[in-house]
């Protein structure tokens, strides 16, 4: 059934899609977006892709090497501050602008279960709730955070054979900045540090200080439109079907959302959109001309 779809991915500074600019899919053409709060740079990695532009790579050098072998998507982007934000108070996930209890696949209460407890212990949200949502503090979320300089970062430009891979650590003045904010070193240690909510308190995401990040797992899978669970002890590793719970009405259903905010004023700081559409309609056809022109005018986003 899956083959019978394909994706696009778009971003921007909100949830209103005609603000939404095409994403390069494996490709080092970064999107930059800009907004009160921010400016950000995002990529945008997924294994096996099929979907817009058309004739896009299907995959990348990223999946090559460790430690992204398994992996089979990549959000990767830098953000710089305009203000100061609390560390409680960004956020990172999913959410939806409509009920999605009755698409929910059976295995989904497992599945929760399973994701707080191996993937992300912080992750909280309600997938009954009218406008269902799952975010993470994105302290304790993001798999890499790289704390940078305070300063007008210097463009980090990788190829299709070396791609720009962010890894834990520090650069510049920022090497002090993260030593004071009192973050470990390694990533495992970082995200179980800040699982204790006055970690998060104490921590301030620096206004004009560039941050690097990369989330990034194996268990959702673009190809099949499937979540793939591990399993452990006496729990067995599950797979869910998303697609097969879809009923292809209406086309909304068919979004699933990325989104950093700040949830102290729940503003929406940038959103990715990732749209499955049937392959071959002739809206689609359409839509996808008009979306990848869009993308080719301008792929800054104010």
């Amino acid at each position: 059934m899956a083959d019978k779809y394909m994706l696009r991915v778009t971003a921007g500074s909100d949830y209103d899609e005609a603000n939404q600019k095409l994403v390069h899919v494996n490709t080092e053409q970064s999107l930059n977006i800009s907004n009160s709060k921010l400016d950000a740079s995002l990529t945008v990695r997924i294994q096996n892709y099929r979907g817009e532009p058309v004739n896009s790579p299907s995959s990348c050098a990223y999946f090559e090497a460790d430690p992204h072998k398994s992996d089979l998507y990549s959000i990767s982007f830098s953000f710089t501050p305009k203000k100061n934000i609390n560390g409680h108070d960004l956020v990172f996930g999913n959410d939806f602008d409509h009920p999605i209890k009755d698409k929910l696949p059976p295995g989904f209460g497992q599945a929760m279960k399973i994701a707080q407890w191996f993937i992300d212990p912080g992750l909280y949200g309600d997938a009954y709730a009218d406008e269902p949502y799952l975010y993470g503090p994105f302290l304790s979320s993001i798999n890499t955070l790289r704390v940078g300089e305070k300063k007008e970062p210097a463009e980090v430009k990788g190829s299709q054979d070396k791609p720009a891979v962010v890894s834990e650590g520090a650069d510049g003045d920022g090497i002090e900045a993260r030593k004071q904010a009192g973050l470990p070193d390694e990533a495992s240690a970082r995200k179980k540090y800040f699982l204790k909510e006055q970690h998060l308190k104490d921590f301030t995401f620096e206004e004009g200080r560039n941050y690097s990040c990369d989330f990034f797992n194996p268990y959702l899978d673009f190809n099949d439109f499937a979540l793939k669970l591990p399993g452990f002890s006496y729990i067995p590793g599950i797979t869910i079907p998303i697609i097969s719970y879809w009923d292809g009405q209406p086309l909304r259903s068919h979004a699933l959302r990325y989104v950093l905010k700040d949830r102290s004023t729940n503003e929406v700081l940038f959103v990715i959109i990732f749209t499955l559409l049937p392959r071959h309609s002739e809206g689609q056809k359409e839509e996808a001309k008009k979306v990848e022109s869009s993308g080719q005018k301008d792929e800054d986003l104010d």
